[in-house]
């Protein structure tokens, strides 16, 4: 395993999550190609996806049959901007690679919020901190995990 997904793994094991990353043969940089590869809904692949909050970072796990309305959110967080982060910007908060971020492992806490479309899924997929591992998980293991917040983040 590598060395970001050591440390996805060890920070799920430590917060108590039942689930194990698993590698996948190819990289599932997207939400359709993790569900193809795992046989599963796109809508129940947790994207995570990194924004910047009035130069801040804000952690928006999606389903990845949603796309993020940042006006709505925005307003939500009372911040005048909400957008997509660079990818140089998700490095330096997630220590983690555009494509395999993981919802944990970061050097530091980020500001979460969780899409309660999640919920509809028994079981739902996050990325492991690397683009060719996955995780099973659940909505509410995920705000366990991330002391996220619910959001419908699509109105």
């Amino acid at each position: 395993m590598g060395e970001v997904a050591d440390k996805v793994r060890a920070t799920l094991t430590d917060s108590g999550a039942e689930g194990e990353i698993i590698w996948l043969t190819v990289d599932v940089p997207t939400a359709a190609a993790a569900a193809a590869e795992l046989g599963c809904e796109v809508g129940a692949i947790a994207n995570s996806l990194v924004f910047e909050a009035d130069g801040a970072p804000v952690l928006i796990l999606t389903s990845g049959a949603h796309r993020v309305d940042t006006a709505h959110v925005a307003r939500a967080l009372d911040v005048s901007k909400l957008r997509r982060a660079t990818p140089e910007f998700v490095l330096e908060h997630t220590a983690q690679k555009v494509g395999g971020v993981a919802p944990v492992g970061h050097p530091h806490p980020i500001r979460t919020l969780v899409d309660t479309w999640l919920q509809k899924y028994e079981r739902v997929w996050a990325a492991g901190g690397e683009a060719a591992c996955v995780f099973p998980t659940t909505f509410d293991e995920l705000l366990h995990l991330t002391g996220g917040t619910p959001m419908d983040v699509e109105p």
